[in-house]
């Protein structure tokens, strides 16, 4: 069966909402138990950090997605963990963003990242896939269109010659899973941020404090 697709017209930045204008948060990930806790599901920990940061249900099922609405200081917020498994992300992600008609600079994509060190965050407001699958589905299903933000999430590379598909996929041991629940708590600050002040603002401040993280951690053994 073909990959579907979207009308350009669904994914442009003209879009008119009436203020404050909503976001669609989407964490990317794989379902199911025996993929929780693991390094490729680190989206999907921080839309439940945030969800549960501000009493957010995550209840529904919309778009292939687990779905929760809700306001942040008045500002309207979707939150999403598509269920087609990673590499099919853009499935819900293009149907969501064409649903509620969201201009792709309101659409902020959580995604792992081995060329972070373990806890280490970035907040960007467009890019590459950096080889990601599933970014490489999100960009699809928005007919190619890179222009959305995504804040990435450090995991650290794989020892020696581990094979990188086999590292994706083990959880953390404690201490890197204590570096990633200090990360997902400064991602819920900075997505606070993010509501609050915008999105460029909140990067520049954000992406200078990490950037100090950076050089501390990448040293330091997980």
């Amino acid at each position: 069966m073909p990959k579907l697709r979207f009308p350009m017209r669904c994914f442009c930045s003209s879009t008119v909402f009436l203020n404050p204008r909503p976001w669609l948060f989407v964490g990317l990930g794989n379902p199911g138990d025996k993929f929780t806790g693991t390094r490729h599901n680190v989206g999907f920990e921080l839309v439940d950090a945030f969800a549960k940061s501000q009493g957010i249900s995550m209840d529904s099922f919309h778009c292939k997605a687990i779905f929760g609405k809700g306001f942040v200081n008045g500002v309207p917020v979707f939150l999403a963990k598509p269920q087609t498994y990673m590499n099919l992300s853009g499935e819900s992600c293009g149907p969501l963003a064409s649903y509620y008609k969201l201009p792709l600079n309101r659409v902020l994509v959580f995604h792992d990242d081995m060329d972070l060190p373990c806890g280490v965050l970035r907040l960007h407001p467009k890019g590459n896939h950096g080889s990601h699958n599933g970014l490489k589905s999100v960009i699809y299903h928005f007919r190619g269109n890179r222009e959305f933000p995504r804040l990435r999430i450090g995991i650290g590379r794989p020892p020696g010659q581990m094979d990188p598909k086999a590292f994706l996929l083990q959880k953390f041991n404690a201490r890197a899973q204590g570096r990633i629940d200090a990360a997902l708590q400064e991602g819920v600050v900075a997505l606070e941020q993010v509501l609050s002040k915008g999105l460029t603002e909140s990067a520049r401040c954000f992406n200078k404090e990490q950037k100090y993280k950076h050089i501390r951690l990448q040293t330091m053994p997980v």
